[in-house]
């Protein structure tokens, strides 16, 4: 029994202090926020604010992850250069007033192209869909083209982390196409040490606004994978959500260099 209590003690103290490691960064954030961070075989994991962490929020863009494997696997986009079309209708993000393959749409994020996708697969498809790959839940209705974007549909930090490690490992409901398109879209960031795929999201009209940066990186030392989320309510402030992600990694050792590009 005491040896017990002793391992019980470290192991709370040892979680405690990697939570600690993390205030310095997150204390400089005009924002609340959180981030977990975990390698492949889940034996090493850091967590800021925990609570936090526990919190579900609107998933925003990051739904454009399983939404593009939903889109391929649907035979509605068939590679990364398939193109959505622009009608010619302006938006306040300049990057979306032209023609959009899928790799552009995913890095620039491109709602209206998303939305394309989601009037094709339809609310029964996406009900399947979500509680196949363990992915929040959809009520009996919903609004087919906002759903990710008015907090209809939730997921906390540690969720986002496992269904990454999900895709990572193929063990979601898709095909090899899917997978290999999404990664090719996804690739954020490319050094001498790390590759970097990742997806960022902001939900700003919801009762909890949040800013995510989700994501795993390949490293010559293994793969790590993150979710970030912030509660940002100024669009000036989106820039933390991958600042803090990669000051974070950086500092736990997972990257060398976050900002040393090849």
């Amino acid at each position: 029994m005491n040896k017990l209590l002793l391992l019980i003690c470290i192991t709370s103290f040892s979680a405690f202090s990697k939570d600690v490691s993390l205030e310095s960064i997150f204390s400089k954030s005009p924002v609340e926020g959180t981030i977990v961070v975990e390698n492949l075989d889940g034996s090493e994991k850091y967590v800021f604010n925990p609570d936090r962490a526990k919190t579900k929020l609107a998933v925003a863009s990051t739904f454009k992850i399983p939404n593009t494997l939903i889109g391929v696997e649907e035979n509605i986009v068939s590679s990364e250069s398939s193109v959505f079309p622009w009608d010619g209708k302006q938006y306040d993000i300049q990057a979306w007033n032209h023609d959009q393959t899928l790799a552009s749409a995913f890095q620039v994020s491109c709602v209206w192209c998303y939305q394309e996708i989601a009037k094709k697969v339809g609310a029964e498809k996406y009900k399947t869909y979500v509680k196949a790959i363990h992915y929040g839940h959809l009520p009996n209705t919903f609004d087919l083209t906002q759903f990710w974007l008015d907090g209809t549909l939730k997921l906390n930090a540690y969720e986002q982390v496992a269904f990454l490690k999900q895709l990572y490992h193929q063990k979601l409901p898709f095909s090899t196409k899917s997978f290999n398109v999404l990664k090719e879209v996804m690739l954020a960031e490319k050094t001498e040490n790390y590759s970097m795929y990742a997806k960022s999201g902001w939900a700003r009209r919801v009762k909890n606004p949040v800013g995510w940066y989700v994501g795993y990186l390949e490293t010559k030392n293994g793969t790590w994978f993150f979710a970030t989320n912030l509660a940002i309510k100024d669009v000036k402030q989106l820039n933390l959500r991958k600042e803090i992600s990669m000051e974070v990694l950086e500092k736990i050792g997972v990257i060398s260099s976050a900002f040393e590009k090849i």
